[in-house]
């Protein structure tokens, strides 16, 4: 069953203090358009420039995933991420006026009330989901880090961490359902221990942290002047360490809370990865760093078979045109029509189908030694199949011839020897308008793409 984009339905404004600046931060979180994902524009900025979310922006990940592009930079992003991943929506729009989200609790917990209270509203497109057929892993040599992503009948996540710590210790959480992101995940909040404490006080960090948007687990003695640092940090007069390690009065939501937002975590890194994923991540003492370098590598992926995905179809299957039919539209004909079947069409696609023979017109004269088809006869042949979707939508198109208006980013991948078969699909890029067809083309042969072009025609009536 094919599921529909998703944004928010009205805009809704947060405020707050970001973590490392402290600065006062407004964050505006708005509907976006269908395939525009999740991007961040910084309003605070000359010309509002937007810093799309995708693994390609990331630079750093020191305390957080940090997006910069064209100079401009995001701190801290996987909080809201997670939260838009976690309630099933695909585009959104969150303007900014600073360099980071404000931090809140720590957690995406006030983000997915924020976006539940804007509405959730389906959208009129399809969502773009990369369906994982086999094992893809990452593993950083170093940390030991490692996330192995597998098949998967829907998105889930289990995450592994030790810390090598007592006080924490090992601990797991896992996400079967997506569904469950909003009750069992999104009011992890983040952590840290007292030594990664100091030393972000010592570099001057963490201005906005207090200790209601951080879990402290205390890993080591604290010290008078530990202690002296921390009360003027957190503004409070007295600090104390619980009986469960942690400093001062938090109490856990969960018994494994840090388990749970380093899965929070990984579902906004992984965010970044730019589509849906079908698949389960099992992720072993995850970080921002591995997090990201897997996107990335995902990214990458999803992008090489995407450029090298052939659609399959059923040759064997009676037509939707046949031959005579095909003619009954097109004014073309042998040796100069290149399509033998129509197998599908709609309103904005069409598919069609060529058996290459050694008997064509063409191999006589093109390298009769070694017979390949002319590419722009293959580029012809897609044109043809435009031609049968735009004179599809006249009543009469007997009366009617069409011609090429302009052709851009050809490209021819593989030879086209005789015995193969081309299957052809174009795409309208743009609705049709006064006879005019601007289409994305492709031709396929033996399981690969053997070229690709954006075309345009128009059709007119005969004189």
């Amino acid at each position: 069953m094919s599921k529909k984009q998703k944004t928010i339905e009205s805009e809704i404004t947060l405020s707050g203090v970001g973590l490392h600046t402290g600065n006062n931060v407004s964050m505006t979180l708005k509907p976006a358009p269908i395939n525009h994902g999740f991007a961040f524009s910084r309003i605070d900025l000359e010309g509002s420039p937007i810093i799309e979310a995708k693994a390609e922006y990331v630079v750093t990940t020191q305390r957080g995933t940090n997006l910069e592009k064209n100079g401009v930079q995001i701190q801290t992003s996987e909080h809201v991420l997670a939260a838009a991943v976690g309630l099933d929506i695909d585009n959104l729009l969150i303007e900014i006026n600073a360099s980071e989200p404000p931090i809140m609790d720590g957690s995406s917990k006030y983000f997915v009330e924020a976006l539940e209270k804007a509405g959730i509203k389906e959208q009129e497109a399809e969502i773009e989901e990369y369906v994982v057929k086999e094992i893809i892993s990452y593993k950083d040599e170093v940390s030991g880090s490692e996330i192995i992503l597998m098949p998967s009948d829907e998105y889930q996540v289990t995450t592994m961490v030790d810390f090598g710590t007592k006080i924490l210790g090992t601990q797991n959480a896992t996400l079967d359902h997506i569904a469950d992101f909003k009750e069992e995940i999104a009011a992890a909040r983040t952590f840290s221990f007292l030594h990664e404490i100091e030393m972000l006080l010592e570099n001057d960090l963490i201005k906005g942290g207090d200790l209601n948007n951080a879990i402290v687990y205390v890993d080591k003695e604290l010290s008078d002047s530990t202690m002296q640092k921390l009360q003027k940090a957190f503004k409070k007069d007295n600090i104390s360490i619980k009986p469960n390690g942690i400093l001062d009065n938090l109490t856990l939501h969960w018994a494994n809370e840090a388990a749970r937002h380093k899965l929070l975590d990984v579902i906004g890194d992984l965010a970044l990865v730019g589509t849906r994923i079908k698949g389960k991540v099992i992720a072993n003492k995850p970080g921002h760093l591995v997090n990201t370098q897997f996107a990335k590598k995902l990214a990458k992926i999803i992008k090489t078979e995407k450029r090298n995905y052939v659609p399959q179809y059923d040759l064997n299957a009676p037509p939707l045109l046949d031959i005579h039919q095909i003619m009954d539209i097109l004014p073309h004909r042998p040796p100069f029509l290149m399509i033998d079947r129509i197998l599908e069409l709609s309103d904005k696609h069409v598919v069609g189908m060529k058996n290459v023979t050694m008997n064509e017109n063409f191999f006589v004269g093109h390298f009769p030694g070694a017979p390949v088809m002319p590419g722009v006869l293959q580029v012809e042949a897609m044109a043809q199949c435009g031609g049968v979707l735009v004179l599809s939508t006249v009543p009469d198109p007997e009366n009617y011839l069409t011609y090429f208006m302009k052709m851009d980013n050809v490209k021819f991948k593989q030879k086209v020897l005789p015995g193969d078969t081309l299957t052809f699909k174009a795409e309208l890029i743009t609705p049709i308008r006064r006879g005019i067809c601007h289409m994305q083309a492709y031709a396929y042969a033996n399981g690969k793409l053997v070229a690709e072009a954006e075309l345009m025609a128009q059709i007119a009536r005969k004189k």
